[in-house]
């Protein structure tokens, strides 16, 4: 860590308010120069903890920059990491205001629901497979607190790895599913495709992904639980959203989610 305690608390306050009045900020990169990968996990576990202290429940946690094209746009060599909350997660088909949103964008995803834990290191793709009773079609809103999207590592970290929220469609037995790696999403906004994707796209297979992740919490002291849901990446491109956009996602195998925006 290269910041001080205050900056990093000043770091987290700016990133409360610009989510709180809905108004995007310059790059804390640039505003705190210094701003470094475990200082901006330090802001996000800060601003997790608020929510937590003031009625929020951690419901699992999702994996960011999965995709090869973002990580070299950043300049990194693996993923990153954010936690969800249970007032982030909407039902399938459910309208959601656009307004609560600074510059929403939406990515198709296949959640995972663990039966079992997860504790790294040194977990593999079988281990993630073992542990998960069931996967389903979903929908990650993310979103950018840090103005037009003008983000570089730290700064989606702080900023909770982007995520806003979480649209999930229906269940299904992973031993009823096919094998993740060859399911393909569709992605549809008002009924016309923007793109599609696979879930070799996702670190070559959405397993993969969670099995960094649950490496990666080993080093916090933390684990995957059972109960808890997984966001491995994004399949496809994220598509920019507005008010009267209805997004829906079809998956072969599993179905399909949308959601509302209003």
């Amino acid at each position: 860590m290269s910041l001080t305690v205050e900056q990093r608390a000043e770091a987290a306050w700016l990133l409360r308010m610009a989510e709180h009045h809905v108004t995007p900020i310059d790059p804390l990169s640039a505003l705190l120069p210094g701003l470094d990968p475990a200082d901006a996990y330090a802001v996000q576990r800060d601003n997790i903890a608020r929510r937590l202290a003031g009625g929020a429940t951690v419901v699992g946690h999702k994996v960011g920059l999965t995709a090869a094209a973002m990580r070299r746009l950043l300049g990194v060599d693996e993923p990153d990491h954010g936690h969800l909350l249970d007032d982030m997660v909407h039902r399938d088909g459910a309208l959601v205001r656009a307004a609560r949103y600074c510059a929403p964008r939406v990515e198709p995803e296949i959640c995972f629901r663990l039966a079992r834990p997860l504790r790294g290191p040194h977990v593999t793709m079988a281990d993630v497979l073992d542990a998960t009773d069931a996967v389903a079609p979903a929908l990650e809103i993310v979103d950018s607190r840090i103005r037009d999207w003008r983000i570089t590592l730290a700064d989606t970290i702080a900023d909770n790895a982007s995520s806003a929220g979480l649209v999930r469609g229906p269940w299904t037995p992973l031993n009823l599913a096919p094998d993740l790696d060859t399911v393909t999403a569709d992605l549809f906004v008002d009924g016309a495709q923007v793109t599609s994707g696979s879930g070799r796209d996702v670190l070559g297979h959405p397993a993969a992904a969670v099995a960094w992740l649950a490496d990666t919490l080993a080093h916090l002291g933390t684990a995957l639980r059972p109960g808890q849901v997984v966001l491995p990446g994004a399949m496809t491109t994220a598509p920019p959203v507005r008010a009267g956009q209805k997004v829906e996602a079809r998956f072969t195998g599993l179905g399909s989610v949308s959601v509302i925006f209003v």
